[in-house]
C-alpha cells in the first residue's frame, strides 16, 4: 500500500487515509467471440443470422457478440421443451432428476471464479459481490432444489403434485447468473422443462450456463437459453406451449405481459419493481443500522428490485444518522469493478446511468438536499457518485420512483404509526428493513408493513430455504422455500 500524498475533499473529514493498491482480478472468463442461442441441447446460430454485440461497462469496449432470438427460433426452443418433457423429464423419476441438479451446482461451484469474472465484465458489479454471493448463492439454490426433486409428495402434503409442463422465463439483468437460478432450479426439480430469455445487456453468464448443462449431460431440450431483446422476449411470454410464464422485471412491462395472457389458461408469476424502505428507530444500533443502509443501496449500486432506497429515520436520531452516512459514503470506493478493493463498479448500462441522472436532477430541482461522495469517477464506463438525499418528502419522485442506482433518499418520522403509513406510501411491497432494540416493535413492524419480505436489524439477507416476492405493484408468486415450489407444480 502506499500512502496519498494529496488530500481530496473527502480527506478533510478523515485526515490522512490509506488508499489500497489496484488489486485487479486476473482469472480466465474463457468468453467466445460470438455466443449463439442454447437449443435443444446445441449451441445454434439464430435463424436469422443477426447477432448484437454485449458491452462491457466498466471501460465500454465490446465483449462479445450474442444472438438475436427471432420468433421462429422461439417456436424451435418451445417445441425442443415440449419433446424433452411428454418423453424424458417428466417421466423420469425425481431422485434421477436430483442428481442432474446436483450435477450442475457442483459444476457451478468448479467454475465459480470464471463465471463470477465474466459475470463482473458484462454486468458492472464489483468482482467481491459476484464472487462471493452471486456464483454461490446461484450454487447454492441448485443444491437446494435438487434436494427436493425427490420429494414432490411433501411439496403439499395431502394433494397430488404435477409439473406444469414447459415453462417460459424471463430474467433481468441486475442478477443474471442469481436470477436464472431462481427461476431454473426449482421448475426442472418439479419435472418441468424451461424455455429462458436473459436480459440483452446480461446474457453472457446465461449462454455459458449452457456448457454447464452439456458438461452435466443434462438432456436435450430441458433447458433453452435464447438470446435478444424486447421482442424476444415477448415470443417466450406469449408462446401457445407455454404452460407458465414467470418474468422478474420491470412494473411497466409485467403489466404489458398480464394483459397479453389475460383469458388464457396459462400461470404466471411476476417480481416487479419495489421501492424498499429502510426503518431505523431511535434505539437501533445506529452503526451498525448504518453499515446495513450501506449494504442495502449502495454496494450493489442500488441494482435491486429490494435496494433499501428510502430510509426512513425516527427524528430523534436523524441528524446523527445522517452524520454518519456522509462519512460512510465519503470512503466508498468507486471504480474498477475487476478490482477486488471496489465498493461500487459500473452502472450497468448507459440507458440506465440517464435515467438515474435524470431522477437525481429532479430531487435537486424539487428542493431535497444532495450529498455526493467526491470521490473520482474512471473516465471511461457508466459509473455514478453514490448519493444521500436528504429533507425528502414523500411527493418528491426519487421518494416514489423506483431508481436502481446508488442513490438514497432519506425521510424522518416521529412515531411507529407515523413509520409504518410512510412505508406503506407506496405502490410496491416487496421488501423493507426495521432496526429496533424491541423485539416486540419488529414483530409488529412485520406484521403490518405491506412487504413479501421484512428484515429485522440486517438487510439484503437471502437463502433458497426462504421465499421471496412482493404484494402490490411488486407482483406475486414466491421464488425459494417450499412456497416457490408450489408455484412451479399443479395440485390436485
Amino acid at each position: 500500500m502506499t500512502k496519498k500524498t494529496s488530500k481530496p475533499s473527502r480527506e478533510l473529514i478523515f485526515g490522512d487515509l490509506w488508499e489500497f493498491d489496484p488489486a485487479p482480478e486476473t482469472a480466465d472468463p474463457k468468453l467466445k467471440k460470438r455466443y449463439d442461442l442454447f437449443i435443444n441441447g446445441k449451441f445454434v446460430a439464430p435463424k436469422s443470422g443477426r447477432y448484437f454485440d454485449s458491452i462491457n461497462p466498466g471501460n465500454e469496449t465490446k465483449l462479445v457478440e450474442i444472438a438475436q432470438a427471432g420468433a421462429e427460433d422461439v417456436d424451435t426452443a418451445y417445441r425442443a421443451a415440449k419433446r424433452a418433457f411428454d418423453t424424458v423429464w417428466s417421466p423420469m423419476p425425481g431422485h434421477e432428476r436430483g442428481k442432474y441438479l446436483f450435477r450442475i451446482a457442483r459444476l457451478l461451484q468448479d467454475r465459480a471464479r470464471e463465471f463470477a469474472v465474466a459475470e463482473t465484465l458484462d454486468g458492472g458489479k464489483p468482482i467481491k459481490e459476484s464472487r462471493d454471493f452471486d456464483v454461490p448463492m446461484a450454487a447454492a439454490h441448485f443444491f437446494y432444489h435438487a434436494g427436493w426433486a425427490d420429494k414432490m409428495a411433501y411439496v403439499a402434503p395431502g394433494r397430488t403434485v404435477k409439473p406444469h409442463g414447459v415453462v417460459g422465463q424471463v430474467i433481468p439483468w441486475n442478477f443474471p447468473l442469481l436470477m436464472l437460478a431462481w427461476k431454473i432450479a426449482p421448475a426442472l426439480a418439479m419435472g418441468n422443462c424451461v424455455v429462458i430469455k436473459p436480459a440483452e445487456t446480461t446474457s453472457i453468464t446465461a449462454l455459458k450456463f449452457g456448457e454447464i448443462l452439456q458438461e452435466a449431460g443434462l438432456p436435450p431440450g430441458v433447458v433453452n437459453i435464447v438470446s435478444g431483446a424486447g421482442e424476444t422476449g415477448a415470443a417466450v411470454m406469449n408462446h401457445p406451449i407455454a404452460s407458465k410464464v414467470a418474468f422478474t422485471g420491470s412494473t411497466e412491462v409485467g403489466k404489458i405481459i398480464m394483459r397479453s395472457l389475460a383469458g388464457t389458461d396459462q400461470k404466471m408469476t411476476m417480481e416487479l419493481g419495489g421501492k424498499a424502505a429502510n426503518i431505523i428507530f431511535e434505539d437501533a444500533p445506529l452503526d451498525q443500522a448504518v453499515e446495513g443502509i450501506v449494504n442495502g443501496i449502495f454496494f450493489n449500486q442500488g441494482h435491486v428490485c429490494c435496494a433499501g432506497s428510502r430510509l426512513l429515520v425516527q427524528e430523534s436520531v436523524a441528524e446523527s444518522v445522517l452524520s454518519k452516512l456522509k462519512r460512510r459514503i465519503a470512503v466508498l470506493r468507486v471504480g474498477d469493478p475487476m478490482d477486488k478493493n471496489t465498493d461500487l463498479g459500473a452502472i450497468n448500462s448507459r440507458e440506465q446511468l440517464e435515467r438515474i441522472t435524470k431522477l437525481v436532477a429532479s430531487g435537486v430541482k424539487e428542493g431535497a438536499e444532495m450529498h455526493q461522495s467526491a470521490c473520482k469517477l474512471p473516465v471511461k464506463g457508466f459509473y455514478f457518485r453514490p448519493t444521500v438525499f436528504s429533507k425528502v418528502s414523500m411527493s418528491h419522485r426519487i421518494a416514489r420512483e423506483e431508481i436502481f442506482g446508488p442513490v438514497l433518499s432519506v425521510l424522518t418520522f416521529r412515531t411507529v404509526d407515523e413509520a409504518i403509513e410512510k412505508a406503506n406510501n407506496t405502490a410496491y411491497g416487496l421488501s423493507a428493513g426495521v432496526w429496533t432494540d424491541k423485539g416486540s416493535r419488529i414483530l409488529k413492524m412485520s406484521a403490518e408493513l405491506k412487504a413479501g419480505v421484512v428484515w429485522a436489524n440486517t438487510y439484503n439477507k437471502f437463502d433458497p430455504t426462504s421465499p421471496f416476492g412482493g404484494y402490490k405493484e411488486s407482483g406475486f408468486g414466491r421464488e425459494g422455500g417450499r412456497q416457490g415450489l408450489l408455484d412451479y407444480c399443479k395440485l390436485a
